[in-house]
């Protein structure tokens, strides 16, 4: 028998579909489902054009030659076609265009094209390109890696449910980078020479030096100037752990959280791990945390 390729396979099934819905479902399967051997194909080759597109983006405005400026200008706007074609598609064949469009793969889907189309009013614009390399997050579709986006989830709710803590000490930051940049500007001030010659210089020296950044375009030069930089250096080891304890104490909570409200969609039991795949009770497999669009 007489093997047929894989675009004559899905030429002959398009060509048997009859009505508008088939040829929505017929693409859908391929664009949005990866575990079909179609869609799995379509996933892997819309990863390669990302990344050769990612490439193109950081490393075509090195080049100096004319024919290698205009070789990288024509493949960012055929790949910009393809992205915006493979985009509208998704609209027209989702089962539900609007929860794709304002999902955070539908955000990222249209950034990756807008810049482009913006180059033409903006000059400029168009390097935002690079965003497309969000899109590499696909890959965990194809992969089945959606254990990485439970994490990934878990840190942002983490995230948002500690923004308020994060916020009042934030203020306390601000409000200590102040006073500490004000005294050096007192101590450092009256120095020949200082860099120190303001109030606004001083609070970005405490900055810089609280963050344990350290560029060192501004140094202290009095005994006493010293001393106080040493201590600021030891505050910014304690500053900067301060948030990463409240963020980890509310990972703690989510994980806890997510452990005991996982619940079978078959028997309805609840209290399962949160990477779990089977029900305790009943067997049933849990489905994948997907968004179906």
């Amino acid at each position: 028998m007489e093997k047929t390729s894989f675009a004559q396979r899905c030429r002959e099934e398009f060509n048997g579909l009859k009505t508008k819905q088939d040829r929505k479902n017929f693409f859908y399967n391929i664009i949005f489902e990866s575990d079909t051997p179609e869609g799995r194909i379509f996933d892997i080759f819309l990863m390669i054009c990302i990344f050769v597109s990612v490439i193109i983006a950081i490393f075509g405005s090195t080049f100096k030659a004319d024919w290698l400026k205009t070789t990288v200008f024509v493949l960012e706007y055929f790949f910009t076609f393809f992205f915006t074609a493979e985009y509208v598609l998704r609209l027209y064949c989702s089962k539900n265009p609007k929860k794709y469009a304002i999902s955070l793969f539908g955000i990222i889907d249209l950034l990756a094209i807008l810049p482009m189309y913006l180059g033409f009013f903006f000059p400029g614009v168009q390097y935002a390109i690079i965003i497309r390399c969000l899109r590499l997050v696909r890959v965990f579709r194809v992969l089945k890696l959606f254990s990485f986006l439970t994490e990934g989830n878990i840190l942002i709710a983490a995230l948002f449910q500690s923004w308020k803590k994060i916020a009042v000490f934030f203020m306390f930051v601000v409000l200590l980078v102040v006073c500490l940049g004000t005294i050096m500007f007192m101590v450092e001030g009256p120095s020949d020479g200082s860099a120190f010659n303001n109030v606004p210089n001083s609070i970005y020296w405490a900055v810089v030096t609280l963050t344990t950044v350290g560029y060192g375009d501004i140094t202290p030069v009095t005994t006493l100037g010293r001393f106080l930089s040493v201590i600021i250096m030891l505050l910014g080891y304690t500053v900067l752990a301060v948030p990463t304890g409240i963020i980890s104490a509310e990972m703690i909570k989510g994980e806890g959280k997510s452990t005991i409200n996982k619940k079978c969609s078959n028997c309805g039991a609840t209290g399962h791990e949160r990477d779990a795949k089977y029900c305790k009770y009943c067997g049933a497999k849990f489905e994948d945390d997907a968004d179906d669009f």
